[in-house]
C-alpha cells in the first residue's frame, strides 16, 4: 500500500517557518515546565504509595478525609484503574512513630488471639518496620500467617524449613491506612493489595540515571550516524531527537492534572516512553537518510535542495504509514489500556508526532543548511 503517489511537496522551502513553529513549542514547553513545574512520582522523589481495593465504589473525597485524619502528613488519593473501587493513596516519606508501632502490634495480636484464643506464642524480635512471633509448632504458624494475610497484614513465614515456628509481620504506612479506613468505612470491606515505598536517596539515584540514560542513547546515536553517513547527519538527527524530547516534555508537563484519569507524572514507565520515542523517531530520520545518501550517489549533480525534497517526498508514504500504524496502536492503549498504561502511552503518543513531523521537516532540513553553510552545498559518499 502507497499513498502520496507523484506528489512534489517542497519541504525544505518551508523549513525557516517550521523552525519557527518548532523553537515556539520548545519555548511554551519550557515555560510550562519551570513555571507549572514536572511532578515526580513515587519512584523519583520517594515515598509510599498503597492500593486499596474495596468491595463497592467509594467517594473520593471519603476517602481522602479519612487519609488526611491518621496523622501521615499530606496525602494524594485518586481512582486506581477504570473502577470505582480500587484506591491509590500516596504518602510523602516517613517512618512510624513507636507509638504507631506499639499500637500496630497490639492489633495484630489482636488478630491472633481472635483466630486462636488460646494459643501459645512469643515475640522474637522487633525491629523499626517488622515483628516476628514465635509459635508452638510450625502448623499453627503457618494457618496464623493465612488468617493475618486474609485481614490485611503483611505476614510470611519467617523461613521454609519445615521445622520453622517463626512468623514476620511488616509494619507500615499500609496499617496506619487501614486502621484510619476501618473506622471510617464500616460498611465496607477492603484489602491493601500493594504498598510500595522508595527511599529519597533511591528516587535521587533514579532521577540522576534516568536522564544520563537519555543524555547516552543520544550520543550512541550521534556516533552511530557518524560512523554510517556523515557526522552532519548524526548532528541533524540528534539535534532533531532533542526537539522530540523537549517538545513532548512540554506537552506531558503542560497536560499533567488537567485532563481527569490522565495521570503524567514523571515515573520509570514515562522515561521509558521517552526512551522508546527515541528509537522510534531516530528510525523514521534514518530511512530518509538512507534516500538521500542514495540519491546523493545517483543523481551527482542535481540541486542539493531539489534531491533532499525528492527524498523525503519519496520516503513519506512509508512515514506516514508506519507511524499511523503505531500511533493507532498507542492509541489504543491509552483509551483501553487502564490506569497503569495510561501515561505511558500519551507521552509515547505525543513522541510519535513530533517524531514523525522532525524526520519530515527537521532533521534533514537542519543538515541541508549545516552544509550550505559549510560543506558549499557538497555532500560526498
Amino acid at each position: 500500500m502507497r499513498l502520496f503517489e507523484n506528489i512534489n511537496i517542497d519541504f525544505l522551502g518551508k523549513r525557516k517557518t517550521f523552525y519557527i513553529i518548532s523553537i515556539s513549542l520548545i519555548v511554551l514547553g519550557l515555560i510550562s515546565v519551570f513555571v507549572k513545574g514536572l511532578e515526580y512520582g513515587i519512584d523519583f522523589k520517594g515515598g509510599t504509595e498503597v492500593i486499596v481495593s474495596f468491595n463497592k465504589p467509594v467517594q473520593l473525597a471519603d476517602v481522602r478525609t479519612a487519609a488526611s485524619q491518621i496523622g501521615i502528613g499530606n496525602v494524594e488519593v485518586k481512582t486506581y484503574g477504570t473502577t470505582a473501587e480500587n484506591v491509590l493513596i500516596r504518602t510523602p516519606l516517613q517512618e512510624i512513630s513507636q507509638e504507631q508501632f506499639d499500637r500496630i502490634v497490639v492489633n495484630i495480636k489482636k488478630a491472633i488471639e481472635e483466630v486462636i484464643p488460646e494459643t501459645l506464642y512469643s515475640v522474637k524480635d522487633k525491629a523499626t518496620n517488622s515483628i516476628v512471633f514465635t509459635f508452638s509448632s510450625p502448623d499453627t504458624a503457618k494457618f496464623i500467617v493465612d488468617q493475618l494475610l486474609s485481614k490485611g497484614f503483611q505476614a510470611g513465614l519467617f523461613s521454609q524449613e519445615e521445622t520453622n515456628r517463626d512468623i514476620i509481620v511488616r509494619v507500615g504506612v499500609s496499617d496506619l491506612i487501614r486502621e484510619g479506613l476501618k473506622n471510617k468505612f464500616t460498611n465496607y470491606s477492603f484489602e491493601v493489595i500493594k504498598e510500595d515505598k522508595v527511599g529519597p536517596k533511591i528516587g535521587k539515584e533514579l532521577r540522576r540515571d534516568a536522564v544520563i540514560a537519555i543524555f547516552l542513547s543520544l550520543i550512541v546515536i550521534l556516533i552511530y550516524l557518524g560512523f554510517r553517513f556523515k557526522f552532519v547527519f548524526g548532528v541533524g538527527a540528534v539535534l532533531a531527537l532533542f526537539h522530540d524530547v523537549l517538545v513532548t516534555l512540554g506537552f506531558v508537563s503542560f497536560f499533567n492534572g488537567l485532563i481527569p484519569g490522565l495521570n503524567l507524572e514523571i515515573t520509570q514507565s514515562i522515561i521509558a516512553a521517552f526512551l522508546t520515542l527515541v528509537g522510534f523517531s531516530v528510525n523514521d530520520t534514518v530511512v530518509v537518510f538512507d534516500r538521500i545518501r542514495e540519491n546523493l550517489k545517483i543523481h551527482k549533480t542535481m540541486d542539493l535542495k531539489d534531491l533532499f525534497n525528492m527524498s523525503i517526498n519519496r520516503t513519506l508514504s512509508r512515514t506516514i504509514l508506519t507511524s499511523g500504524t503505531v500511533f493507532l496502536v498507542v492509541l489504543a492503549l491509552l483509551l483501553f489500556g487502564g490506569e497503569v498504561n495510561r501515561g505511558f502511552a500519551f507521552t509515547f503518543m505525543i513522541g510519535i508526532i513530533t517524531g514523525t513531523y522532525s524526520s519530515i521537516y527537521i532533521a534533514s532540513a537542519i543538515v541541508y543548511d549545516w552544509t550550505m553553510k559549510r560543506k558549499k552545498g557538497k555532500i560526498e559518499f
